[in-house]
């Protein structure tokens, strides 16, 4: 089985290829629609998300695409399950399998993500359904003493368990480790705090039995606080991120597949593909993306519930996937962010 855990995480952060995350919640999923007057149904839930996994060309640049726990069970009118869909188009299932976030008892606001009691048997459900891989995330926040070692040890230990226990059962984990962009830090304080957690999230990983080559790493950038009154370029958040990722991460890791965590669509690319061109740290893993809402959003806009635009609104789906396909092999250019480019 191992050999094939391998194989998939290969697969995951092949080269020019990324992985597609629309695993958000109803809760956040609705919340979005509501924005935009879209109606808060399931069915509206399941049409969006059939646009997005059947956009035509997509798999030149995507390789999985991470679900919600409804989106795997659901199917199109046809009753064809959108699984069997990602097959043929070419897209490996993968599936959000962590519960959410709750306040970490003794922390200030700090949070541990829950999930882990009766894992196993929902991962077993979900290797029957076609998943191939998994999805977890812990969220730090950056602040005055923050995150603290209670909190770091915690989601750390969480992430290697859920990762453990998603390889003995045919998934390859992948392990998401979000440091918030909240607050007004420095890039220099995110950098500090970035190495306080990998470097124990791969001690329990260790500890855990966990296999680097069949996992894929998708961390945050190494970046300032939204609110920080210096925000670093482009080249400094590359070189900052590259420089804590060559001090923490494993040469044997399958890949890492960052968030874009908030940022702007097209700065997580240029962020991307600034990392890609960097020829001072050296990199023994691809490195490429796994996005959301930085994948989703023109997209999601421009449906905005109409099923009359869901050709134009897969167009800038498939442009957005293949900007961080070209950031990933290092040939993004902001010049090719052109309408006339999206149209082509």
């Amino acid at each position: 089985m191992i050999d094939f855990l391998k194989e998939t995480a290969r697969a995951l952060v092949a080269e020019g290829k990324g992985i597609l995350a629309i695993d958000e919640s109803n809760g956040t999923c609705n919340t979005r629609f509501a924005k935009l007057g879209i109606p808060q149904t399931e069915d509206k839930r399941r049409e969006y998300r059939e646009l997005l996994i059947t956009a035509p060309g997509l798999a030149r640049y995507v390789s999985g695409a991470i679900l919600y726990d409804e989106t795997i069970h659901q199917s199109d009118p046809k009753g064809q399950p959108f699984v069997e869909i990602m097959n043929a188009n070419g897209i490996l299932p993968g599936i959000k399998v962590d519960t959410g976030t709750v306040t970490l008892a003794g922390t200030d606001q700090e949070k541990i993500t829950e999930g882990l009691d009766g894992l196993r048997k929902r991962v077993e459900a979900y290797v029957k359904l076609g998943a191939r891989f998994a999805k977890w995330r812990a969220v730090y926040t950056i602040g005055r003493n923050l995150p603290s070692p209670k909190a770091i040890v915690a989601n750390a230990h969480a992430l290697a368990r859920y990762a453990a226990i998603c390889q003995a059962a045919g998934l390859v984990p992948i392990v998401e480790p979000e440091l918030l962009m909240d607050g007004d830090h420095t890039i220099e304080q995110s950098a500090s705090a970035t190495i306080g957690v990998l470097s124990r999230v791969f001690v329990e990983l260790e500890e855990q039995g966990v296999v680097l080559d069949a996992i894929v790493l998708k961390p945050s950038m190494v970046i300032a606080g939204q609110s920080a009154p210096a925000q670093s370029g482009v080249a400094a958040v590359a070189a900052q991120t590259l420089r804590v990722l060559t001090e923490t991460v494993p040469a044997n890791v399958a890949g890492i597949a960052f968030l874009s965590g908030g940022q702007s669509n097209e700065l997580a690319t240029a962020h991307l593909d600034a990392m890609n061109r960097d020829s001072t740290y050296r990199k023994p893993w691809p490195v490429t993306f796994s996005y959301g809402r930085a994948l989703q959003q023109p997209t999601l806009e421009k449906w905005s519930g109409d099923s009359a635009a869901i050709p134009a609104a897969q167009a800038l789906l498939v442009h957005r996937a293949r900007m961080n396909s070209l950031a990933s092999l290092g040939r993004y250019s902001a010049d090719l962010e052109s309408a006339d480019t999206v149209s082509a």
